[in-house]
């Protein structure tokens, strides 16, 4: 039987990427982000030694576009290639999927009555690229590990509520585990913390909400995904509700869980954050 092994939320942000290629890892300004990653990253490596990882993202206008944006959608290919944002493709290689338990996954949520989207190819941008190198080494041609994207729709109102995807994420948690073969997953949930991109609050970060809110997913889940769409923008800033593709991963973890890390740094225009999860005894 398939299970979760660990739970994650990150920020994804395409600066980090940029300063990843260009190897300023060591630069002042971002060495204690990237430092804020390492110890998620031996602990995937020494301990938690994933087959597959479900990484719930947002596209940003590479695959999906204003005029048909999908509340959910999901990749069921074995390969799925990094895009081009518009300035080169990434050095990074391309990523192996897992047909087989992506269509299981689909046939049991669509049962669920999650309606979804399902993608045969689906390239691949930062809100995916941005945490999958922080979390994982990789070689020149080569990923440890298979990935299953989950698109979230955070970009065309209406959104999906935070209700939504923690119940999403519930039943995400029992199509694993009524899969048959012996797999560990990790379920990585992408996006904000606080920031505005655009109009009078642009630049707007709220360290104190979401220090509070990397406190009460742990604790308070349910009470943060009843959270209105509103309730979130006017504290986290109007990009910051993309924060609801964390209740995917959270609503597959059990109701109490284990802190593993946490990080936060926020000099930049949004507010980054890591957390990880594994589940309670």
């Amino acid at each position: 039987m398939a299970k979760i092994v660990a739970g994650i939320g990150s920020s994804h942000v395409p600066s980090i990427g940029r300063a990843y290629d260009q190897k300023k890892q060591q630069d002042p300004a971002w060495k204690p982000l990237f430092d804020g990653y390492e110890p998620v990253k031996r602990w995937l490596a020494e301990e938690v030694k994933a087959d597959v990882v479900i990484l719930v993202y947002n596209d940003h206008g590479t695959e999906f576009f204003l005029d048909r944006y999908p509340t959910f959608a999901l990749g069921i290919a074995d390969h799925y290639e990094v895009a081009d944002e518009g300035y080169g493709r990434r050095p990074l290689p391309d990523f192996p999927g897992d047909a087989d338990f992506s269509a299981h996954l689909a046939n049991h949520l669509i049962g669920n009555e999650f309606d979804l989207t399902m993608c045969q190819e689906m390239p691949l941008d930062h809100g995916f690229l941005t945490a999958m190198p922080l979390l994982w080494s990789h070689d020149d041609d080569q990923w440890p590990i298979k990935v299953v994207p989950l698109l979230v729709n955070v970009i065309q109102h209406p959104l999906p509520t935070g209700q939504r995807c923690y119940k999403l994420g519930k039943a995400i948690r029992e199509a694993v585990e009524a899969y048959p073969e012996d797999l560990r997953v990790v379920v990585v949930g992408t996006g904000g913390l606080s920031h505005q991109l655009n109009g009078e609050r642009f630049g707007h970060i709220n360290e104190e909400w979401d220090r509070e809110w990397l406190e009460r997913i742990q604790t308070e889940p349910n009470a943060l995904a009843n959270l209105s769409h509103k309730e979130v923008m006017m504290e986290a800033g109007a990009e910051g509700g993309e924060v609801i593709m964390w209740f995917v991963m959270r609503g597959a973890m059990f109701e109490k869980v284990e802190e593993v890390h946490k990080f936060y740094y926020a000099p930049m225009t949004t507010g980054i954050a890591l957390l990880a999860l594994k589940n309670a005894s």
